[in-house]
C-alpha cells in the first residue's frame, strides 16, 4: 500500500527518550516562554497527539535495543511500532501536508503490509524525533477551520477531513502504545507504567 493507506497510520510537555539525559528531549517540544504559551498554544487535538507521543516514550522507557528488536509472532517488534507510528506522522503531516520527505527510507522498512523488520531502536527513535519535529511545523498552524478541510495527495482530496486524520493518529498511537505494553509484558517486564499518564498537561480546553 502507498502513502496515502488510512492506518499507516509539545507544549506543555517535556519528552525525553530512553537512554538520554535530561538535555535530550524530543525536538517536538517547543520552548516558549509562560507568559505568552497560551497566545501561541497548539490545538486542543495537536496537543493530545503530543500526550500520545509522551506516553509512547513512558511507555518503552528503559527498553533495550535486543528487547527492542525481539518479535513475538504474529505480533511486530517494538523497534518496527517506534518506525511505523512515526511512517504515519511522516506520511500525514511532512509528505502529504508539506510536500516533504525527511525519513524516506521508513515506508519500506515498517510501513502497512510491508514484509515485517526489526530494526535498530535508536534508529527508530532518530526517525521518530525527526518526523515529529517536521510534523509540527505544519500541526502547529492548525486551526478549528482548517482541521475540517481536506488535503490533496497526487491531485486528488484525501477522503478524511485533516481533523479525522488527526484523531486516526492519535488512535493509531493508543493502538500501539497497548501492543507494546503488552510485548513488555512478554519479556517479562515489571513494574511497568500505569495508563494514562499525568494529564495535567493536556486536560480539557474549550476551543477558540
Amino acid at each position: 500500500m502507498g502513502w496515502g493507506n488510512t492506518c499507516c497510520a509539545l507544549e506543555g510537555f517535556s519528552i525525553n527518550l530512553p537512554g538520554e539525559d535530561s538535555d535530550g528531549a524530543a525536538p517536538c517540544v517547543a520552548g516558549a516562554a509562560s507568559e505568552d504559551k497560551e497566545a501561541r498554544m497548539a490545538h486542543l487535538l495537536v496537543e493530545q497527539l503530543r500526550f500520545a507521543r509522551s506516553e509512547l516514550v513512558r511507555c518503552l522507557a528503559g527498553v533495550t535495543d535486543a528487547e527492542a528488536r525481539r518479535r513475538f509472532e504474529p505480533m511486530n517488534s517494538i523497534s518496527w511500532i517506534v518506525g511505523h507510528l512515526a511512517n504515519q506522522e511522516n506520511a500525514y503531516w511532512v509528505l502529504i501536508a508539506q510536500g516533504r520527505q525527511v525519513e524516506p527510507g521508513l515506508y519500506e522498512l515498517v510501513g502497512y503490509g510491508k514484509p515485517p523488520s526489526t530494526p535498530p531502536l535508536d534508529e527508530m527513535w532518530a526517525a521518530w524525533r525527526a518526523v515529529t519535529g517536521a510534523a509540527d511545523a505544519y500541526l502547529e498552524t492548525l486551526t478549528p477551520a482548517t482541521l475540517q478541510t481536506h488535503l490533496e495527495w497526487k491531485g486528488q482530496p484525501r477522503p478524511e477531513s485533516v481533523g479525522t486524520m488527526l484523531l486516526r493518529n492519535i488512535y493509531h498511537y493508543w493502538f500501539h502504545i497497548g501492543e507494546a505494553h503488552a510485548i513488555r509484558q512478554m519479556l517479562g517486564h515489571t513494574d511497568l507504567p500505569e495508563f494514562v499518564g499525568d494529564m495535567s498537561g493536556a486536560a480539557y480546553r474549550p476551543e477558540g
